[in-house]
């Protein structure tokens, strides 16, 4: 394969051989001919470069064309505004045929049982046997592995006793539920089948750019496989309330109630994010929807593979606050950026690596940390057991530092207790905290002390209100340091019960007769 020569338009227009006082006919007629010839050249050097072979039969206008756009390689970066009217009237035909069969819907099926289930008063009038109310929810998957790995949403999926996928061809299968975080409102299915399946590859979102062309891939309101297009709006988007994540992909591809769990693909048809939620004050999409980066994705998506069944984040032993603007002048800092480090574990992999209290975090592996949310996600898209290089500032000075990302410590015990008896704990499965359990939880990794890990939703104490993630402090005056402790106290004679427990830093105390 031959070399590419590079042209050089270095000349003004005014530096064209000859004036219009020597022959005005002959003036009009050279720009036209010397840009023909350009394009000449162009093409030859294109076919030069390529091959003859891969350009024989090919409209000059189109070889041209194709250079221009930077090359037949399809190199990212050689990105542009369309070229001429031809090119805006080009269509996302062939992209879409190649991913929208990989795209999913998501049925999911939950039984709502009456809250009087039980209730011997109310059963005397109306009977035990009760129909449940039946609850449907509908979103979007996409298929990721011709095995029949989907990833969607937690939120399509929450509390569901049955999930169908139905796939753009027609058919439908039932499904089992490998993985789900709800902190990261993802989750993984598996259905089966003899065919392998469709998949749409997951690309690299870190590689996007605000103004990238997205299309975007789902069932809105159920009316059926839908694709609409729009650009990267933003990147990094946090504090929007949707779930603890916080590094979320904005886009004004139209996102509807439906859209969930979709995809939103890049001009390569590759998988960049998840769509998840809208701003909206009507419902409906107003070019404000935010989806879930794809390299977020595809370390949830390993995590199944493994055999997990939540998602476990690399530990880290530190916590880490917001960069405020007060913090950044303290610091001697520009502008409030990084992430503040305010607690080390000691003998974890922070205080190995030599963080301190007051350090800020600049950077990770290079790529600059504007807040303690975007550590957060690149910490989380690391593989467990690998290292990772900080750049962190301390006392104004910036150096580097080699953190080594470990799973987060099982604890002593890892025992699980279902509490029996009459109490209020009654089908409560209890544990003592761990910094695994407190993760799995999401519950800050230096917490303490016993924790709810499952509720069944009949039992006493699903209607009671307790929840997993609860720690319970106190029953009937006895503080409650071990499950072991709780199930003795539980299992007391007495239908007075006063408690108090730890949900999500409030302390709620109750006091009933049961």
């Amino acid at each position: 394969m031959t070399g590419v020569g590079v042209i050089h338009f270095a000349q003004s227009p005014e530096r064209w051989h000859g004036s219009a006082d020597e022959d005005p006919m002959l003036n009009r007629l050279a720009l036209p001919a010397s840009v023909l010839c350009i394009c000449a050249m162009l093409a030859g050097a294109l076919i030069g470069r390529a091959g003859a072979e891969e350009q024989e039969g090919r409209p000059l206008g189109d070889i041209v064309s194709d250079l221009l756009r930077g090359g037949l390689d399809g190199d990212p970066g050689n990105r542009r505004v369309p070229f001429g009217r031809d090119e805006m009237q080009l269509s996302f035909a062939p992209l879409v045929k190649e991913t929208a069969p990989a795209v999913v819907n998501v049925y999911a099926t939950h039984k709502v049982r009456s809250p009087f289930m039980g209730d011997p008063f109310f059963e005397q009038f109306f009977g035990s046997q009760l129909p449940p109310r039946v609850q449907q929810s509908l979103g979007s998957g996409v298929l990721v592995d011709p095995s029949g790995l989907i990833v969607t949403n937690f939120h399509v999926i929450r509390n569901a006793d049955e999930v169908k996928v139905a796939t753009s061809d027609g058919r439908e299968f039932p499904s089992t539920t490998l993985l789900k975080d709800e902190s990261l409102d993802l989750a993984v299915l598996k259905v089966e089948s003899a065919v392998p399946f469709p998949v749409v590859p997951i690309g690299d979102s870190d590689a996007l750019e605000v103004g990238d062309l997205v299309l975007a891939i789902g069932n809105p309101f159920g009316v059926g496989q839908t694709t609409t297009s729009g650009i990267v709006s933003a990147l990094a988007r946090n504090h929007l309330g949707i779930s603890d994540f916080g590094f979320f992909i904005q886009t004004d591809a139209a996102i509807n109630p439906g859209n969930s769990g979709g995809a939103l693909i890049n001009m390569a048809g590759e998988l960049v994010g998840i769509n998840t939620a809208i701003f909206s004050q009507t419902g409906g999409s107003i070019g404000i929807g935010f989806a879930i980066p794809s390299n977020m994705v595809r370390a949830v998506v390993e995590s199944a593979r493994a055999g997990s069944t939540y998602f476990e984040r690399p530990y880290v032993g530190a916590t880490f606050e917001e960069v405020t603007g007060q913090i950044a002048e303290a610091l001697g800092l520009d502008r409030a950026t990084g992430a503040l480090v305010s607690d080390v574990t000691a003998e974890g992999p922070a205080a190995k690596a030599g963080l301190k209290p007051g350090d800020v975090v600049l950077a990770i592996n290079g790529s600059a940390i504007g807040n303690s949310d975007t550590l957060d996600y690149r910490l989380a898209t690391q593989p467990i057991g690998s290292t990772v290089e900080l750049t962190i500032l301390r006392q104004g000075r910036e150096s580097d530092v080699e953190l080594e990302l470990v799973r987060a410590p099982e604890g002593a015990s890892s025992q699980v207790i279902t509490i029996g008896g009459k109490s209020p704990f009654a089908g409560a499965k209890v544990a003592s905290l761990s910094p695994r359990l407190a993760q799995r939880l999401r519950l800050a990794a230096n917490a303490k002390g016993v924790a709810i890990v499952e509720v069944d939703p009949s039992s006493t104490a699903g209607r009671v209100g307790l929840q997993p993630g609860d720690i319970v402090r106190d029953v009937n005056g006895t503080a409650i340091d071990t499950p072991e402790t709780l199930a003795a106290v539980a299992s007391q004679n007495t239908r007075w019960w006063r408690f108090s427990i730890d949900r999500r830093g409030q302390i709620l105390s109750q006091m009933m007769r049961y």
